[in-house]
């Protein structure tokens, strides 16, 4: 088999977001077939992916590009995401005029920076994805130009994400000019003969990517970011991005720095605990449940962090698990953000949803799972993805990690209940209209079903997961 055949996913969303725009510029009014046309082409690009065999193990262009059984599935996330975004947010973008031809190949080009990123191995190809990444999402957080706070929320997003791209520029440097090579297997050679130099260049590659999924200490992005910017594109921020920076974070700590772990480790521990008690004590007092998501993101990737604090292989699994599960959770509850919209306006504070269930019992019915979901209360799949990252933790004797992530559970619990209380016990407003697409629906269903029945066999994505073997 022709080894670029394996790149043909890629080639394939590069060249149709070429047509895309060519067509869009050339064809009026063409705003309904171009986004029907880029969940086409996603859902090609998935059939593509699932057109060679997932558990191939491949270095292609020199080593630089590595196509194996993580990236497969991870691209799979990140792809079902945009395709899930794409069509749950058609009629949120046409009643604030954002229904552009922009925001579809937007939506495509960042996926295919995410999709180089997954793949890399090697901190120039890595670098290409990120910046094809980033540049697709300044955009899309300022696309709501007669916004002050979207506008207000591009330009944050822009400022903090250049200095960590320089931060993560100057790591890479440092690794090459220690190591003469930018390639994760060479560097990992050089790692095995004790030059310790290259360490250096770790901690700002990990403030980069720190960044990039919101940890703390470098979150100060998130909460404004998600607030300003349209809610389909704070759905975006919230799933995509998060399962990207996380592939690179295994891959980066795991190729070229696994014999070095006791330099990164506790950098990794840090970055974990911090964001789980941050994220936890921080939303208790916001109004704005786009806002609090922001916040509860952050003590979630906490979670995704601590598996990853392990060394092992069950730790690997455990924080892709989470982010899968994670994924399943914001999607069903931005759904249910989509369904707040009365006269035309979207409504996102959390009193909006003041006695919910009198008028919309189905919504609070889903909303009240996703959110025992997130707080991580069994049987739901939420308790299992926590489940899994204190097992895998626990196993490495690490109490002290589980016994933190345990008690900012049951503090984050406090809020997720408190909306909870707000829909089923508040007095109620008026109703919200019901004119939900098909897409809207479909997701919020499939989303709280999967949440729901997973107990059933919880051992299916286990095992699916489990097949991720990085060290």
């Amino acid at each position: 088999m022709d080894k670029l055949n394996f790149i043909y996913p890629e080639i394939f969303i590069s060249l149709s977001i070429m047509f895309l725009l060519i067509l869009g510029v050339f064809k009026k009014k063409s705003s309904n077939l171009i986004i029907s046309l880029s969940v086409i082409t996603l859902i090609g690009t998935l059939i593509l992916i699932f057109g060679y065999p997932m558990n191939t193990n491949l270095d292609l262009f020199n080593g630089s590009y590595k196509i194996d059984y993580m990236s497969s599935y991870m691209k799979i996330l990140t792809i079902l995401s945009g395709i899930f975004v794409l069509i749950t947010s058609s009629k949120f973008l046409k009643i604030y005029k954002l229904f552009n031809i922009e925001y579809p190949i937007l939506i495509l080009c960042s996926i295919l920076g995410m999709m180089v990123m997954i793949s890399s191995n090697d901190l120039i190809v890595f670098y290409i994805g990120l910046e094809l990444q980033s540049l697709s999402l300044y955009v899309l957080a300022a696309f709501n130009r007669d916004q002050i706070k979207s506008s207000e929320a591009g330009l944050k997003y822009f400022v903090l994400s250049a200095l960590s791209s320089g931060l993560l520029l100057y790591g890479c440097s440092l690794i090459y000019g220690f190591s003469g090579t930018t390639n994760f297997d060479q560097i990992s050679i050089l790692m095995n003969n004790d030059q310790y130099g290259l360490t250096f260049g770790i901690v700002f590659i990990l403030v980069g990517l720190a960044f990039k999924i919101s940890a703390v200490p470098f979150h100060m992005w998130a909460p404004d970011v998600y607030e300003g910017s349209p809610t389909s594109v704070t759905l975006f921020f919230a799933v995509a991005p998060k399962v990207a920076a996380l592939t690179v974070i295994i891959r980066f700590l795991y190729v070229p720095f696994v014999n070095v772990i006791d330099q990164w480790q506790l950098i990794i521990i840090f970055l974990s605990i911090a964001s789980m008690i941050f994220g936890a004590v921080a939303a208790i007092g916001q109004k704005n449940l786009k806002r609090l998501i922001a916040y509860s993101s952050i003590g979630h990737m906490g979670y995704a962090l601590a598996g990853l604090c392990v060394g092992t292989n069950q730790g690997i699994q455990s924080s892709v698990l989470y982010i899968s599960i994670y994924l399943v959770m914001n999607l069903g509850f931005f759904s249910c953000l989509f369904m707040l919209k009365r006269n035309n306006t979207y409504f996102e504070n959390i009193d909006d949803l003041s006695g919910l269930s009198k008028n919309h019992p189905l919504i609070s019915l889903s909303l009240m799972i996703i959110l025992f979901s997130l707080a991580g209360i069994p049987p739901l799949a939420g308790f299992f993805a926590k489940f899994y990252i204190f097992k895998a933790v626990l196993d490495q004797s690490m109490y002290y990690l589980a016994i933190i992530g345990l008690l900012t559970t049951v503090i984050a619990a406090f809020y997720y209940l408190r909306i909870i209380k707000i829909m089923y016990f508040d007095l109620e407003k008026e109703k919200y209209d019901k004119d939900y697409n098909l897409g809207l629906k479909l997701t919020l269903t499939l989303s709280t079903t999967l949440i729901l029945f997973y107990f059933i066999y919880p051992s299916k994505l286990l095992n699916i997961v489990s097949q991720i073997n990085i060290i």
